[in-house]
């Protein structure tokens, strides 16, 4: 389970570099009054950052089998956030 857990992580990671660079690209937007990122787009990401970091620290706390929720929550929030905000 070492491994779920594992790309599970660097997925979470991924998503908070996702709200990073979004969140950068709506304050140079907004500085240069250029069209960005709008609210809801903000918004998701954010609460999927959050989402994204809970459920993996609850899969690295826990062993074995019991990883996979925690796990699996990473990776469907991640799924959906790229679905729905970037491909969308």
């Amino acid at each position: 389970m070492t491994v779920v857990r594992t790309v599970s992580g660097v997925v979470a990671g991924g998503v908070v570099v996702l709200l990073c660079v979004v969140v950068g690209a709506a304050v140079i937007g907004s500085r240069r009054d250029f069209p960005g990122p709008g609210a809801e787009s903000l918004t998701w990401h954010f609460v999927a950052a959050v989402l994204v970091v809970v459920a993996q620290v609850f899969a690295d706390r826990r062993r074995g089998m019991s990883t996979v929720p925690g796990s699996a929550a990473v990776l469907v929030t991640a799924g959906v956030l790229l679905w729905t905000q970037w491909w969308g």
